[in-house]
This record gives structure tokens, C-alpha cells and sequence, in this order.
């Protein structure tokens, strides 16, 4: 597609007055008549059976209104993700499972009773701790988004054997938590039968589906809203605990039904992101080409609920070598079911990849940019087939020029040892079926209905963009109505596929619609002109070439040896990623996925407590997200690419890329700056002080 005027341009978001402004309506602040408030009851054992249950105390709290357990709650029908078979059994499968729902006129009512709730348990052993050797680990079919769970090329381990440079190390990542500004709420009405609900959500047409089998109800009847979204980050990727019991606290009562998760609650009931155990082997000839790459991966899962972090499928992407393995083993823990995280899989295997080339780099004597440039394949590792575009190695010569590569040196300011760092990152590229209408109205305008997701990406204001690029007219004609499940059905925003799904149909509808146009005569009538576009065996048909985006990140940090803190200086992305769509939000993608790559490095990390089977760090006192202290200097840069191999617009997704290599671009930069390797994150100062002192 040619460049016009919209696409590119650094448009505001169309709706960040209404954001800034409190206009901006959420999942918990929909005020409908006679509306009531719900609050779980989470489980206090690891694992076990409840023996009984006294709602007495609950009721007896002044506006509670009911008590809803697995003796009297709405039956569901068995769903296809057993997180949400909520209060259908005795049985609890881990610590914070609900057993329980409150049902009051406000809020602090319902937190009362809530607390009041008492119940007894018969509990039987648990396992919560993912260890090395796990005599539970097992190699699951597949690993998560149908990725295999294995991939083989040529022989890699006598290649491994053979090499004159050998590398095996073991990196580790802990839990991780999503933790959205705004926590996971629904609020619920029935009326004569048919269900609405309003919801934080990133796809109402799934959410949609899923009640509708939940509750025995034609989805016609069902109408889901998510007009604004504080955040999702992969957790509200499918429909989470809170939707399900609000539609069945207000089929219950009668009455509308919010519930709105406290922060504290979250990391047990919306998933997270699963610690992995990353084996890296690198084999390499003096000079400095990988004979042989070998990753394996080991991750926990639940026994509700299947899920495997994906971490070893980007060592098939990387670089160029005649012998590659990777293979994944998942332990079935006695722990809350892991899910969807920003960059799944990719975050934490790209991490112990990069670091590994960190120390290879060493181990040759070589310049670490310069070594992944050496290594650059011509075709995809695992796949074998061609890339439809790859500009890793321009990437990394330009972030290293910017980032004035060429002078590092390691020093020191005081107690401050200074050190830089850099590691690559890749993402695919990833598109779904999705349908969009596209009207012109009498008045000039046109308007667009498709039904995205925008939780925070502004994706209302690049789809307007594509719109009107495509119809040739200017931005403040388009209008566009998204976040309503009785839109034209499109597919969730996740895995960075939003804008390339949803922009794809809404291109091809503006497309058709100026087909119409140029038929019809006259004035348009009254309710306008529309057509409607749907992209099923286009944007799903299999692609002869490999497609994924790729980065550079460089990292400057200060390590202090008093107190074992690691500031960073200077962080850096320059990304390649098709044709950027919107320069402002775009930046502003990148900045946040390298912010939330940051708090990977230094300050994000969760145990699982092994007595009592809780994530110990449950709150946002105990679990670190960075804030704007935490890295005075960032910069986002991008090589603009033209790949016709795509979409219409020619873009890749930016929403993800960015974490991806800033955890090994800080852990390399700690390590240059303090010679010691670190292979366990988070690096909080108790790691760094221990390392050092035993220096």
C-alpha cells in the first residue's frame, strides 16, 4: 500500500481527554439501578476439600444480601477452561481458589461479610516449588499458542561435543504478575433473560462465547462491553473469574452485580507469568560460528488448567546454526494456572538466550554485537523458510551507533562500577480473521465499527488512521466505534496481533466501500452507505516466508557496591518492525515494554511460598513496578521497513517486542560493570551484595 497522509503521523489519542478528564467510564464505574457489590472468598489452604461451610457470621453483617458457595450458587456448564467451573465443587486445587461469594449493597459490605465467611478444609499434601530434576516434569504435546514442544536440526549434541568453544549454563526467572493499573472488574445485569455485562477485557467476542456456553444462553442474547481498559498486559486476554461470578451473583439476586478484584486477589486468580529453568548450550568454532544451539526449557503448570511458557521457541529464530534443539518440560504444581504475560515465552527464553551470547562473547574474546551479527542466518533456524523481512543486523549497528558503543568501557564513579550492555529481541508477526464495517454518512463523514480492544495502545485513533488513508480523506471525518461484543466480531488484542487483525479488515471495508461509492449517483441516502469486510483465509492463510519483528537494546547501569543497588542509566531500543502506523503511540509502546523489561531485570519477582503455597508477594508494598526514577533516560528508535509480506498497512506488532531483549541488555550491563554473572533474576541488591561480598 502506498504512504498517505494519516498512517505514520504522531496522532493523539481520541480518547485521552476523556481519560484525563475522569470522562472515561470502566468496568466498576458503570452506576446501574439498584446495583449491589460482590466479593470473593479465596481459599486458605494449598490444596484440599472443603468440610464445611457458616455463611451465618456473613449474613449476619449489616447490607449483606447472600452467600453464594458450591451448595447453592447457579450450575454452570462444564467450560473448556476450568478456571472458570467457579463454585461447582468442594474441591480446592490451590491457594486462593473461590469458595465463596459475597453479595452486599456496598462495597465495604461486602468486604465485612467476605471476611466473616467461615470455612473447614480437609487438606492432603501439596507441591508448589519448581525445582531442577523435578520427578514430575514431563514433555507436554504442545507448548502454549500450538507452538511444538520440541524442534530438532541436524545433531546437536555430538556438534556440542566436538566444538573447539563450549558453552552450558542454566538461567532462571521466578513468577512474574501482570498487575494492570486498573484490576480485574465486571459489572452484571440480567433483564428478562438476556445478559449484560461490562467488563475489563481484552476481546468482548470471547468473553461473549464463553458465557454464552456458561450459561446456556444463545450468544444473541449476550452483550459484553469494554469501551475502556486500564491495562491488561495478557491477563485479560480471556474471560478471568470476575465476569463469571458477577453474571452469576446478578442471576442470583436479580439485581446488577459489580465485582472489582482487589490488587491482593490478583495474583492468584488472573494468572501469571510461570518460572522457567533455561539450560542454554552454545557451541562455537574460534572464530566465533555457533556449530550447535541447545535450549532446555522447564516450567511449572497447575492442575487446573494447562499452560506452558513457550521460552524455547525463539532459540529457532535467532541465529544461524547447522544444529539446534529446544524442548520444553512442564512440572503440574499445586499452584495458581499460569497464563498469558506480555511477550510470553519469548521474555523469559530470549532472556537466557541473550545472556548466553553474553557469555559466549566472553568466552571468544569477541565484541557481543559483533558476534550476533556473524551468526545472522538467511532463513529461519527451525523453520527453514525465508524471512519476509529482517533487519536485526541494522538494528544492532544502529542502536550501537546512537548508544556510542564504541567507547564502552567499564569504570568506576566512587563506590559506582559502571557498565553497558546489549542483547537482541524478535517477536512474530501475528494476524486473525476479524470483520469491520465501514459507512458514509450524508453529512461527509464516515464511520467505523469493528470490535477491537484498546487497553491503552490507542487503538481507536490507528484504526481511524487506517480508515482514512484508505477512503483518502482526513482524520477528523473517521469515526470508529470499538469495545461492544454486538460490533462486527473481531479477534483479542494479544500477541501484538490487534492492529495488524482489526486495521487489516478495517482497510479491506474502506476498500470496498469507495467501490460502492464510485457506482452510486447522487446524494446519499438518509442512513448512509455500508458494506462490511471479513478477512477469514487471508489473515489466517499460511505464509511461505517467516515473519517477526526484531530489536537491539543497550543498557548503561551503575552498580553500587554499598548497598547492592542497580541503577539504569541509558536504556535504548531500535526496532524494525514494518511501517509504523503512529509515531506518538508507537514510542510510546516501546518505552513501556522496555519500562516493563526493566522491572524484569531489577525489580519484578515472586515466590511461592512452599509451606503455605501463596505467592508471597501479593501486593504492589511487595512486588516492585518501575517508575519513572527508576530510568531517567529512555529512547525508541525504529528503521522503517517495507514488507509487502504482511497486511495492507505493512506493520508489524510493537506492543511486546520491547520487553523482550531489556532483561539480558541490564543482566549483561551488571555483568560488565561488576565482572560476576548473575543467572537468576530478578537482580534485587541482596544478589548483588552476596555476589560481591563473596568477591
Amino acid at each position: 500500500m502506498a504512504r498517505t497522509a494519516a498512517l505514520g503521523t504522531p496522532a493523539e489519542r481520541r480518547e485521552g481527554l476523556a481519560k484525563v478528564t475522569g470522562a472515561a467510564r470502566y468496568a466498576a464505574e458503570h452506576p446501574l439501578p439498584r446495583r449491589v457489590h460482590a466479593r470473593a472468598v479465596p481459599a486458605t489452604v494449598a490444596r484440599g476439600r472443603i468440610t464445611g461451610i457458616d455463611t451465618g457470621p456473613a449474613r449476619a453483617v449489616p447490607g449483606v444480601l447472600t452467600v453464594l458457595t458450591h451448595e447453592n450458587a447457579p450450575h454452570l456448564a462444564e467450560p473448556e477452561d476450568a478456571t472458570l467451573a467457579l463454585l461447582q465443587s468442594p474441591d480446592v486445587p490451590h491457594r486462593g481458589w473461590c469458595v465463596a461469594l459475597v453479595v452486599a449493597e456496598t462495597p465495604e459490605a461486602a468486604r465485612a461479610g467476605a471476611a466473616a465467611v467461615r470455612i473447614t478444609y480437609d487438606t492432603v499434601g501439596h507441591d508448589v516449588v519448581l525445582t531442577p530434576g523435578h520427578p514430575g516434569a514431563g514433555e507436554p504435546e504442545e507448548a502454549n499458542g500450538g507452538q511444538p514442544a520440541r524442534c530438532r536440526r541436524g545433531d546437536p549434541e555430538s556438534a556440542f561435543a566436538a566444538a573447539p568453544v563450549r558453552l552450558d549454563v542454566t538461567y532462571r526467572t521466578p513468577p512474574l504478575h501482570n498487575h494492570p493499573m486498573e484490576p480485574h472488574a465486571s459489572t452484571a445485569s440480567w433483564d428478562r433473560g438476556r445478559l449484560t455485562v461490562y467488563t475489563s477485557s481484552q476481546g468482548t467476542s470471547d468473553v461473549r462465547s464463553v458465557l454464552a456456553g456458561l450459561f446456556a444462553l444463545p450468544v444473541d442474547r449476550i452483550t459484553v462491553r469494554a469501551e475502556h481498559v486500564g491495562g491488561g498486559f495478557g491477563s485479560k486476554g480471556s474471560p478471568r473469574p470476575d465476569v463469571v461470578l458477577a453474571a452469576m451473583a446478578a442471576r442470583h439476586t436479580g439485581r446488577p452485580v459489580t465485582l472489582a478484584y482487589p490488587r491482593r486477589h490478583l495474583p492468584t486468580v488472573v494468572g501469571h507469568r510461570a518460572p522457567t529453568l533455561n539450560r542454554i548450550r552454545l557451541s562455537a568454532t574460534s572464530d566465533g560460528r555457533l556449530t550447535a544451539l541447545l535450549h532446555d526449557v522447564t516450567t511449572h503448570t497447575s492442575p487446573v488448567r494447562s499452560f506452558v511458557e513457550m521460552a524455547g521457541t525463539t532459540s529457532g529464530v535467532m541465529y544461524a546454526t547447522p544444529n539446534l534443539y529446544y524442548v520444553h518440560h512442564v512440572v503440574p504444581l499445586d499452584v495458581p494456572s499460569p497464563s498469558w504475560m506480555r511477550a510470553p515465552g519469548e521474555a523469559t527464553g530470549m532472556y537466557a538466550l541473550e545472556s548466553a551470547m553474553d557469555e559466549l562473547a566472553d568466552a571468544l574474546g569477541t565484541d557481543p554485537v559483533e558476534l550476533r551479527i556473524r551468526n545472522e542466518p538467511d532463513r529461519e533456524p527451525a523453520g527453514g523458510l525465508p524471512f519476509s523481512s529482517r533487519h536485526l543486523v541494522e538494528c544492532l549497528r544502529e542502536g550501537a551507533r546512537r548508544f556510542g558503543w564504541n567507547r564502552r568501557v567499564r569504570r568506576a564513579e566512587g563506590p559506582l562500577l559502571i557498565g553497558t550492555g546489549v542483547a537482541a529481541a524478535t517477536y512474530p508477526v501475528l494476524a486473525f480473521p476479524c470483520t469491520a464495517t465501514a459507512e458514509a454518512r450524508p453529512d461527509g463523514t464516515f464511520l467505523i465499527r469493528v470490535n477491537a480492544a484498546d487497553i491503552g495502545t490507542g487503538a481507536r485513533t490507528v484504526l481511524a488512521q487506517i480508515a482514512a488513508d484508505a477512503l483518502g480523506v482526513p482524520l477528523d471525518r473517521v469515526r470508529t466505534e470499538i469495545g461492544d461484543s454486538d460490533l462486527p466480531p473481531a479477534p483479542v488484542a494479544g500477541g501484538s496481533s490487534g492492529t495488524a487483525s482489526w486495521g487489516w479488515a478495517v482497510y479491506e471495508a474502506c476498500a470496498r466501500l469507495l467501490t460502492r461509492l464510485a457506482d452510486h449517483t447522487g446524494p446519499l441516502p438518509e442512513r448512509g452507505i455500508g458494506v462490511r469486510a471479513d478477512t477469514s483465509g487471508r489473515a489466517d492463510a499460511d505464509s511461505p516466508y517467516a515473519r517477526h519483528a526484531f530489536g537491539a537494546h543497550f543498557a548503561e547501569v551503575a552498580v553500587d557496591t554499598v548497598t547492592g543497588e542497580v541503577r539504569v542509566r541509558r536504556l535504548l531500543g531500535v526496532y524494525a518492525a514494518g511501517h509504523i502506523l503512529n509515531s506518538r503511540t508507537a514510542r510510546s509502546q516501546f518505552v513501556g515494554a522496555m519500562t516493563m523489561g526493566l522491572g524484569m531485570a531489577l525489580t519484578e519477582g515472586s515466590t511461592v511460598d512452599a509451606a503455605h503455597g501463596d505467592f508471597a508477594e501479593a501486593d504492589l508494598a511487595a512486588y516492585h513496578i518501575p517508575a519513572h526514577a527508576d530510568v531517567p533516560d529512555i529512547e525508541a528508535h525504529w528503521i522503517d521497513e517495507d514488507d509487502p509480506h504482511l497486511n495492507p498497512m505493512g506493520g508489524k506488532g510493537i506492543g511486546e517486542i520491547g520487553v523482550v531483549g531489556t532483561p539480558a541488555a541490564v543482566g549483561n550491563a551488571v555483568h560488565h560493570a561488576t565482572g560476576i554473572r548473575f543467572r537468576t533474576l530478578p537482580l534485587t541488591p541482596d544478589r548483588i551484595l552476596t555476589a560481591l561480598n563473596a568477591r
